[in-house]
């Protein structure tokens, strides 16, 4: 019997010439409006070709003055300017007219020679006249201003946000929307993005059928789709393929995928049943199968695959088939290696909690009990069996009753850690 801590290790250090190898690989470029770029993780610095923004433009919907042409302006002095020509966003600039005030439109150029703009609410009449464009002549009618303007008020200038050549994202960012936007707003097409982990996820079992009618003595396959939706959520590339309960046909399958796989996860088939096929099929190969002295997800398998031909051995965690301990033990196991990867944020591991209810618990083993965060912040364990998924949907924590506990009075503190699940 293997202890929890004992086996982490073990898998620590079965992937990490995978971790080394994707994080080494080339770049892969996405284009910036593919929506499959939110959540990837940048590969090495963008840096933008242009100054953001790229030229002086308005903060506001107003008119475009020079201040001191405002110098002596009052609520008991007004003055007035005529009205020039108006820039709208994406009008080329212009150059502005001394003694005059030129409308502006938020976002667009100002004109070169003013360096101020007032909102049109500021103004007498607080709106805008006919106006004409960009290029037109002058129309003839003024408008009016009861106050000075400070210099650069309602400019954006040039470079502000980001000067030509700084780095928009770094390398290791997790693009989010915003810093997609960002991508965007200084032009750039595609992003260089860390190449995902690629996994093959493939359960056995003769008696598993996908959603549809359901034959006497089958069920249908929730592991799959849990796992597939787990390593999905963590980052990965993932593939889910279902093999028949032949060891031979599990191997053949597993050749056939190899060259686009990175790693192999299997659910079911190593327990100490007559017909488990992945022990069967992967052990030959390389796999381990051990128990871990955890409850439940004791059965566990890992190994380094060495395949026919295959220019590298293939790394593979077998899970149990329980869609509970299969759960379980992704959780613990593998997803905290693979959002780190993605680039997601390390979370705090564990929090200890009072436990809300009385507990017992197998003496010889660490229980992993799915448990349900109350208003108070106690966790309420939920029951044990390893099939009962409607429990686990409920379930927000794993709480941890250690081995040599048979029985936990309400109050007594257990560590937890949040279920990606």
């Amino acid at each position: 019997m293997v202890s929890v801590e004992g086996y982490l290790a073990d898998v620590a250090d079965l992937l990490a010439p995978l971790i080394a190898r994707v994080r080494a690989a080339d770049p892969e470029l996405v284009a910036i409006g593919d929506p499959a770029l939110c959540g990837r993780v940048v590969a090495e610095p963008v840096r933008t070709r242009i100054p953001l923004p790229p030229f002086d433009n308005s903060q506001m919907d107003g008119y475009a003055v020079r201040a001191r042409d405002l110098a002596g302006a009052s609520a008991d002095h007004h003055v007035a300017l005529p009205i020039g020509v108006t820039i709208a966003a994406g009008d080329p600039p212009v150059r502005h007219v001394p003694g005059t005030a030129s409308p502006v439109m938020t976002g667009a150029a100002i004109p070169l020679g003013a360096d101020a703009v007032v909102p049109v609410e500021r103004t007498l009449p607080p709106a805008f006249p006919a106006l004409s464009r960009a290029g037109d002549r002058l129309v003839s009618s003024d408008i009016t201003f009861a106050a000075p303007i400070d210099l650069g008020t309602f400019v954006r200038r040039a470079a502000e946000d980001l000067p030509e050549g700084a780095a928009i994202v770094d390398a290791g960012a997790v693009l989010t929307p915003t810093r997609i936007g960002a991508l965007a707003s200084a032009g750039v097409a595609t992003a260089p993005v860390r190449r995902r982990v690629r996994v093959l996820i493939c359960t056995t079992g003769d008696e598993l059928v996908e959603s549809g009618a359901l034959p006497p003595g089958r069920i249908h396959d929730a592991n799959g789709p849990i796992l597939a939706a787990m390593l999905r959520a963590a980052g990965a590339d993932v593939r889910l393929l279902h093999s028949a309960d032949r060891a031979d046909a599990l191997r053949d399958l597993i050749a056939v995928e190899a060259p686009r796989t990175d790693l192999l996860v299997t659910s079911g088939g190593i327990s100490a049943g007559a017909y488990e096929v992945v022990r069967d099929a992967l052990a030959p190969l390389g796999a381990r199968f051990v128990g871990v002295a955890m409850q439940p997800g004791g059965p566990q398998g890992l190994g380094s695959l060495q395949l026919p031909r295959a220019d590298r051995p293939l790394p593979a965690l077998c899970f149990p088939g329980n869609p509970v301990s299969t759960v379980l033990s992704a959780s613990l196991f593998l997803l905290p290696a693979l959002r780190e990867l993605a680039g997601m944020p390390r979370e705090a591991s564990t929090r200890v909690r009072p436990l809300a209810t009385d507990t017992h618990s197998p003496e010889h083993k660490l229980q992993l009990r799915r448990g349900r965060i109350e208003a108070d912040g106690s966790v309420t364990p939920l029951p044990p069996g390893s099939h009962l998924l409607h429990d686990l949907a409920e379930a927000d924590v794993i709480a941890q009753i250690p081995a040599g506990v048979a029985f936990a009075p309400a109050g007594t503190p257990v560590t937890t850690w949040r279920l990606h699940a």
